[in-house]
């Protein structure tokens, strides 16, 4: 953009609407090639994390058992959570931000930002783990006695977790996808296997204690690299120099993104949480192994909205709506085409994958057809909420996660006590169809984009034109 307003004063005006013209146009395609490669490079890191997931996770279940396993995923699943939303929704909002100040070379606003997200995530997060402490101390006796020791030490993920994940955050909104997704899928999950491996070897018991330490010192380790490494590349790109802190701004676009983030991380692992209130370890084990095999078809639709993210929020600021519908309606197919093609190939395969696990986790199997029909119905739309987060329709999205979230658990109280793991991967698609169809009116209405894989995105703009 700086060359085209430079070109632009030093053009005869004859030659400057032409000009510019192709100069825009070849800027634009570059954006779009610059969002495909970050989509692949994105693409290629869940698929090699999905992979390390999906071994770790069996010979976790392999070494614990299904009981344990239980134990051990329960907890991960609430520390990961609590931690995620201890961040208020700033590890996001740092990409709705730093782009745009970028653009417009406001270097102060930057280092501003990237400082006060870390101190203010690690604070609050803290915070949280300490009411945990609390909590568990006065509430011990109506926590099971298998629950207390990992949670105990789940707490202290906690401001790790968060800071991690506002890394994330920074790192996407400068466009280095290895740097924000390889510490979390990758690097994390390698160090919790190893440690938990190395532990057992050294004569440690076999429990959801033991790994959870394991978690607990892999969650330091990676974070407190990650940290370096972020830090070190933020200084080279925009050096030292003054910081501009504009705190409210800031939080007043940070709060809706963390309710809507934090329904939709909710909407995601309710089930599990459900799961593990009404049934024992064992089934909660079997239900996360289906799920989390079912997941694989998921990496897709969380690669393109990795991309679309930046770039949802560079194209806002154009005045022609048009490059935002097209480029909206192309992350839609890119999420579902291949989130079809890996689904039927993990479903074919679906009780080989599940017996890894153990012999009593292929009873699964029937969930993974249910929970695929779900991620079908969320792939069909595409990141319809990054498009309505970024378009400042922030208030929008809240509620309608709030009217997901609420089907999801009512659809999973009601039906995990009739029908058990297959009433709560029921409820878990249905809560999956819900938010889809809340979001394809969302995006139509207030944007006016038709936002679904099969449709033309600018179908609607046609039928409203005069002609």
């Amino acid at each position: 953009m700086a060359i085209i307003q430079r070109i632009e004063t030093i053009l005869p005006a004859r030659l400057r609407a032409p000009v510019l013209k192709i100069l825009t146009a070849l800027a634009g395609q570059d954006d779009v090639a610059h969002a495909q490669r970050m989509a692949l490079i994105a693409f290629a890191i869940r698929v090699v994390s999905a992979g390390i997931a999906f071994f770790s996770q069996i010979v976790q279940a392999r070494l614990m058992g299904d009981f344990e396993y239980g134990i051990f995923v329960f907890v991960w699943v609430l520390v990961v959570l609590f931690g995620n939303l201890s961040c208020l929704g700033f590890h996001s909002t740092v990409i709705r931000f730093l782009p745009q100040y970028h653009a417009r070379q406001e270097i102060a606003e930057i280092r501003g930002i990237t400082v006060t997200i870390r101190i203010f995530s690690l604070c609050l997060a803290s915070c949280l783990a300490a009411a945990g402490l609390v909590l568990l101390h006065f509430a011990g006796e109506r926590v099971a006695d298998y629950y207390m020791t990992p949670l105990f030490l789940g707490l202290f993920a906690l401001p790790m977790i968060a800071l991690g994940d506002v890394l994330d955050g920074t790192a996407r909104a400068n466009s280095w996808p290895v740097a924000a997704l390889s510490p979390t899928y990758i690097v994390r999950p390698i160090l919790i296997l190893a440690f938990m491996v190395a532990a057992v070897m050294a004569g440690a018991p076999r429990t959801a204690t033991t790994a959870m330490q394991a978690a607990l010192a892999a969650t330091y380790v990676t974070t407190l690299c990650q940290f370096a490494t972020i830090q070190w590349r933020l200084r080279r790109k925009y050096l030292k120099g003054p910081r501009r802190i504009d705190f409210m701004t800031w939080l007043r676009v940070a709060v809706p993104i963390f309710l809507i983030e934090g329904f939709l991380f909710l909407l995601t692992n309710s089930d599990v949480m459900v799961v593990g209130l009404y049934l024992p370890p064992d089934q909660v084990g079997i239900y996360f192994a289906a799920a989390k095999t079912m997941a694989l078809v998921q990496f897709v639709y969380f690669a393109v909205k990795a991309a679309a993210g930046p770039r949802f929020s560079a194209l806002m600021n154009e005045a022609d709506i048009l490059p935002l519908a097209l480029f909206a309606g192309r992350m839609a197919r890119w999420c579902f085409w291949p989130s079809l093609v890996i689904g039927l190939m993990v479903l074919a395969a679906g009780e080989v994958l599940l017996g890894l696990f153990g012999p009593n986790f292929t009873a699964g199997y029937p969930l993974m057809a249910i929970l695929f029909a779900g991620a079908l119905t969320k792939a069909l739309i595409g990141p319809g909420e990054m498009l309505l987060t970024m378009a400042g329709r922030q208030k929008l999205c809240v509620l309608l996660y709030v009217i997901a979230l609420a089907a999801n658990i009512g659809l999973n109280v009601t039906l995990i006590p009739l029908y058990g793991l297959t009433g709560a991967a029921t409820a878990a698609a249905s809560a999956m169809l819900v938010e889809a169809t809340l979001l394809h009116i969302a995006v139509r209405h207030a944007l006016g984009i038709v936002l679904f894989a099969f449709a033309d995105p600018l179908s609607r703009m046609a039928r409203n034109s005069p002609a």
